[in-house]
C-alpha cells in the first residue's frame, strides 16, 4: 500500500528530475488518487510535506505549483551602484541583472498615512505626522515574487522626490532621492527571521512552514536626517543578503 511518505518521495523525485518544472502544476488530487490508488487524506498529507519543504505551493484557485528554490544573492554594494539619478535600474534590478536574471520592481500602491509611534521615532517625526507609504514587490519575470517591500518617507522628502505619486520609480528610490537633493549617505539594516503571515505566504507562494527573512533598513542623508524606513520580507530559502567588503578597522 502506498503511504503518504511514499507518494511525497515519488513526487519529490519527479520534481528534482525536472518532470515537473518550476511553475508547473502537479496533477490534481483526483488524478494522484487514481494513479497511485490512495485516499484523499494520503494525497493531502504528501502535498503538505512537499509544501513544508518549500518544493510546492498550493492554492484553491491555481492548484499545486512547483516553486523555485534557486537562491538570489543581493550584495550590499547594490545601493552605491544606483545613487546617480536618471539610471535605468534600481538596486533589485541591478543585482539580478548581474546574476543573469530578469528582475523587476513592481509597484503596488502609494498612500498618505499617519506615522505610528515606532515609525515616527525612526523618521524623526512626531507620532501622527503624515508620511508617504509605498508598497512594492521584487519579482523575477514573469511572476516569481521574491520579496515584499513596505517603505515610509517624510512627506516633504517624498514630494520632492516624486515618491508620493502612483507608478514605478525608474532608476530606483535612491536615484530619485539624490536627484531631489536628498542624497542617501548611510543605511542601517536589521535582519531577522520568522514564520510568515498567511498573507505573506500567499503573496510569496510558500507554505506556512517556510520561514521568511525580514529586513528593516533606515536610510539617512549626510546630515543624519532620516529619509526612508523600508521593511522587506522574503523566503529564507531564496534570498541571500551579502554584506561584502565591510571595513574591519581596529579601535
Amino acid at each position: 500500500m502506498t503511504s503518504s511518505g511514499d507518494l511525497s518521495a515519488e513526487l519529490r523525485r519527479r520534481i528534482t528530475a525536472g518532470e515537473y518544472a518550476v511553475g508547473a502544476k502537479l496533477p490534481t488530487n483526483a488524478q494522484l488518487m487514481a494513479e497511485h490508488a490512495v485516499s484523499k487524506a494520503t494525497v493531502t498529507k504528501a502535498i503538505a510535506s512537499l509544501a513544508d519543504d518549500g518544493l510546492v505551493f498550493s492554492s484553491k484557485r491555481a492548484g499545486t505549483i512547483v516553486r523555485s528554490t534557486s537562491p538570489i544573492a543581493l550584495p550590499l554594494s547594490r545601493y552605491g551602484q544606483v545613487l546617480a539619478p536618471g539610471g535605468p535600474a534600481g538596486p533589485w534590478e541591478s543585482a539580478t541583472a548581474a546574476a543573469g536574471l530578469d528582475g523587476r520592481m513592481r509597484f503596488v500602491s502609494v498612500e498618505r498615512v499617519r506615522a505610528s509611534a515606532d515609525l515616527a521615532g525612526l523618521l524623526g517625526l512626531a507620532e501622527g505626522d503624515e508620511v508617504v507609504y509605498r508598497v512594492r514587490q521584487a519579482v523575477l519575470l514573469p511572476n516569481d515574487v521574491v520579496q515584499l517591500q513596505q517603505a515610509w518617507y517624510p512627506s516633504a522628502v517624498a514630494e520632492a522626490a516624486g515618491l508620493d505619486r502612483d507608478g514605478k520609480v525608474d532608476g530606483g528610490i535612491y536615484g530619485a532621492l539624490t536627484e531631489a537633493g536628498h542624497q542617501p549617505t548611510s543605511a542601517s539594516e536589521t535582519v531577522g527571521a520568522r514564520v510568515p503571515t498567511e498573507d505573506e505566504a500567499a503573496q510569496l507562494g510558500i507554505g506556512g512552514r517556510v520561514w521568511v527573512i525580514t529586513v528593516e533598513r533606515l536610510t539617512r542623508d549626510a546630515q543624519g536626517h532620516p529619509l526612508e524606513v523600508m521593511r522587506a520580507v522574503a523566503p529564507a530559502d531564496r534570498l541571500q543578503l551579502c554584506y561584502d567588503n565591510l571595513p574591519l578597522a581596529a579601535h
